[in-house]
Formats: structure tokens, sequence, C-alpha cells
């Protein structure tokens, strides 16, 4: 298994980490997702990624947002794309 596809397979096991419904863990695991966040993903993106995925975590009912696999989508698939133009230019 490639290393992208590592960080898939880790991306969906963190995402249903956060859909644990036991009250306060949110409170535990929204600055730890940040910080697994800046370092799955490095750079601004990661930064950026790190505090949307504090926010969400935080805010009651929106954990059924899949951050870290949002992340790996916009990394892998988007951003991929998007320097595949800018070198074939």
């Amino acid at each position: 298994m490639s290393k992208k596809y590592k960080k898939l397979a880790l991306s969906l096991v963190l995402d249903a980490i956060g859909l644990v419904p036991i009250p306060f863990f949110d409170v535990i695991w929204a600055p730890f997702s940040g910080y697994i966040m800046t370092k799955m993903y490095k750079g601004k993106e990661g930064k950026i990624a790190g505090i949307v995925s504090l926010i969400e975590e935080i805010i009651p009912f929106s954990d059924i947002v899949p951050t870290f696999t949002i992340m790996w989508i916009y990394t892998y698939i988007i951003n991929k794309e998007r320097v595949q133009e800018i070198v074939g230019n």
C-alpha cells in the first residue's frame, strides 16, 4: 500500500474517532485533531486544515464533516490537478 493510501486509511479512522458520541470527548479531541492535521499535511494548507479541524470538532453537531478525508482529497486529487495544469502550461 502506498504512502498516500495509508494516509487515506488513517484519515478515515481519524474522522471516525471524531464521531464518537462521548460527552466532553470533543474538548480533548478537538485540539488533538488539529495537531494531527498539521503533522499529516505540511505547509500553509496543513496549518489552515488544522485550524478548521479544531473548530469543526469543538462546535457541537458538526462532527459529521470528514475533515481529514476532505484534506486528503484536496491534497491528492484537487491540488494534484492544479500542479499538473501549471506544469503543462
